[in-house]
């Protein structure tokens, strides 16, 4: 009871919200770094039409200089110039090397990790030699001879990372053995880099045991010293209080036993906060005293929904190339995304949570990959092994892979699974029964044969009994699908949101008309297809949430008019081509729409420039464009030429 008047404590109440809201409003205006609320937790942001980045801490190399100088000087070395010389240092404790690129043809870093598959391993090397993405090839032996080819003659440095050797299986032995034989064919001088945590699996591909190279742990000041480079970056903080982080942060680091991952992820949740009174707080933590311990440590002060982001990860196999764009779409899929405001769009959030596992080092830039739609190089991440045993152990039973060699059982009551090798069998006797599944992605392109195309079908009718699926994503491959017409009974997946069915140009595909029922629907990806028939007709407009354009990249038969609207969410000109507007040769209206005052001119005029529509429309809107620049085709550069009415306001 405050004693005041009721009329009184109202108004006092309201001028108490006022100045909050004012404040909340100047805080966001000037996006100050490090922001946090009253547990420590670091705010999650979020922005509209924003840059991308990736905000994890700089990379920075700190000591083991005598080891990486020895194996620097063991790739040199001038004896064993006729065959492949094998070194390995500890996987749980490698040092960054020297670009070694003017001394060979090649460099290649491959993770092979303890189910590795041949077939994958040797097309990515394929594509680390040509720079070009790895045709499909009807054996591993073709395969592997079109590999040697590209390597025969050239000198080559491979780094094999995380090998792993069960004595007790034989046929570990064998599939290691070929895993190397394509270097066979190399110029004297190639070597091949291997880290693994044991002995054993160096041996298994033929070091000699004195080529074996432990790596020491790090000094103590050298770990100190790597701690405060994530716990003090960007530090703003006045001398004084500097001096007291540093003498607290040593105790944190003495405690950590000298573990690098654990150094990263306690210094990095350290530096969004970075108060004499939190750090002092959290010092006699008893979770800090060992890896996993601090791990979970930084995974508690981790948003409440950003964790939730990071243990659908483990759904992946272990150092996956995660994508940025590919996770928001599956996050917003699975509805884990929460906005606080009617104007925030759910894929900004969602990259604000990647940027928060970034800085958090729970993600790591893994390097760059060619994306083939995009035409450029894109980023990729991983997850550190230790940070994926975290995930698995939060996840629980909702999250399951299934990978090579598995005979188990799955969980009945699991929501999420990823199917990294293909088992027509195994899709229709036990996940067609999962009736509680959310998310099934099968990963390994499913080659249909000529005798198959029935049994395939089959299949894929039997997949639209788990009435709770949000995600379905499956790749297929084989000249023998020359047509596909997907069930009617698709349309019983009413909760459906991510549809991904990817196939070659060469497949003709049919969506039958209550496809249009999915109005939940926010990706349908087919991939390569060129020849999309679609008998939904006026149906279209129902499902409102398509949220990525160029998901009407092969809608071509689309007639009449056509509406638009959300250009706010297209950032560069060649996103905005995979519309293919020109390519909707039926379509006589067409309207164009951003959100108002929502992006700036600059990228509205890129975008206008990728959506020249076909030569056939004779009706053309554009709503809240605020560029002064006209497109290209606008100026007689290709473009409509019958047009009757032009509107751009």
């Amino acid at each position: 009871d405050s004693g005041l008047p009721k009329l009184q404590l109202e108004k006092s109440l309201t001028k108490i919200e006022v100045t909050i809201s004012g404040a909340c409003n100047v805080l966001e205006q000037l996006n100050l770094p490090g922001v946090s609320n009253d547990n420590g937790r670091r705010a999650v942001a979020t922005n509209s039409c924003r840059a991308v980045t990736t905000a994890g801490p700089p990379t920075r190399v700190i000591g083991r200089d005598q080891d990486r100088d020895k194996i620097i000087a063991m790739l040199h070395e001038k004896e064993y110039l006729c065959q492949a010389n094998i070194f390995v240092y500890d996987h749980e404790k490698k040092c960054k090397e020297e670009k070694m690129g003017s001394h060979f043809d090649v460099v290649m870093w491959i993770h092979v990790s303890q189910t590795f598959d041949l077939d994958s391993i040797f097309r990515e090397m394929f594509e680390g030699v040509t720079g070009k993405a790895c045709p499909k090839f009807n054996s591993l032996n073709v395969l592997k001879e079109k590999l040697e080819d590209k390597l025969r003659g050239k000198q080559t440095l491979w780094v094999l990372d995380d090998v792993w050797y069960n004595i007790k299986n034989s046929g570990d032995r064998e599939e290691l053995q070929k895993l190397i034989s394509p270097m066979n064919v190399g110029k004297a001088g190639s070597r091949i880099l291997v880290t693994s945590r044991t002995e054993a699996a160096l041996v298994t591909l033929g070091a000699a045991k004195e080529r074996c190279i432990p790596i020491s742990k790090l000094d103590d000041e050298m770990f100190l010293e790597m701690f405060m480079h994530y716990a003090l970056r960007d530090a703003r903080v006045s001398d004084h209080d500097r001096r007291i982080l540093e003498m607290i942060g040593e105790d944190n680091a003495k405690k950590l036993q000298g573990s690098s991952l654990a150094a990263r992820t306690v210094g990095s949740r350290l530096s969004e906060t970075q108060s004499v009174e939190f750090w002092r707080s959290q010092k006699d933590q008893d979770l800090m005293n060992d890896t996993m311990g601090a791990l979970w440590w930084s995974y508690m002060y981790l948003d409440e929904q950003v964790r939730r982001c990071f243990a659908y990860c483990s759904i992946f196999p272990r150092q996956h190339k995660l994508r940025r764009d590919e996770l928001v779409k599956l996050w917003v899929a699975e509805g884990f995304i929460k906005t606080s405001k009617p104007e925030e769009e759910m894929e900004d959030v969602a990259k604000n949570y990647i940027d928060e596992l970034l800085s958090a080092s729970f993600l790591q830039l893994g390097g760059k990959e060619y994306d083939h739609d995009r035409q450029r190089e894109i980023d990729y991440f991983t997850i550190h092994d230790l940070l994926c045993d975290l995930a698995e152990e939060v996840a629980g039973r909702d999250c399951f892979r299934i990978e090579k060699g598995f005979a188990g059982e799955i969980p009945p009551d699991v929501r999420y699974i990823f199917v990294g090798t293909y088992d027509r069998e195994m899709l229709t006797e036990k996940i067609s029964r999962l009736h509680n599944l959310r998310t099934l992605v099968i990963n390994e392109v499913i080659c249909v044969k000529s005798n198959e195309c029935e049994l395939f079908a089959s299949m894929f009718t039997m997949l639209t009994r788990l009435r709770k699926l949000r995600v379905l994503k499956l790749q297929v491959s084989g000249y023998a699908l020359h047509t596909f017409s997907f069930p009617d009974s698709i349309g019983q997946l009413k909760h459906l949101r991510y549809f991904a069915f990817e196939v070659g140009a060469w497949t003709k595909l049919t969506l039958p008309g209550i496809f249009t029922k999915l109005y939940h629907i926010q990706v349908a990806d087919f991939g390569a297809c060129v020849r999309l028939t679609f008998s939904g007709g006026k149906g279209m407009m129902n499902l409102v949430n398509l949220r990525c354009a160029q998901q009407l990249k092969h809608l071509n038969k689309l007639q009449g008019k056509l509406q638009i609207h959300g250009f706010e969410k297209v950032e560069s000109k060649e996103e905005a081509l995979e519309v293919n507007l020109a390519g909707k040769e039926k379509l006589t209206e067409l309207i164009l729409s951003w959100d108002e005052d929502s992006c700036s001119p600059e990228v509205q005029a890129e975008v206008l420039e990728g959506l020249c529509p076909s030569k056939y429309l004779e009706v053309l809107e554009i709503r809240n464009y605020n560029s002064m620049s006209l497109p290209n085709w606008m100026m007689g550069n290709g473009g409509p030429k019958n047009l009757r009415v032009l509107n751009v306001t």
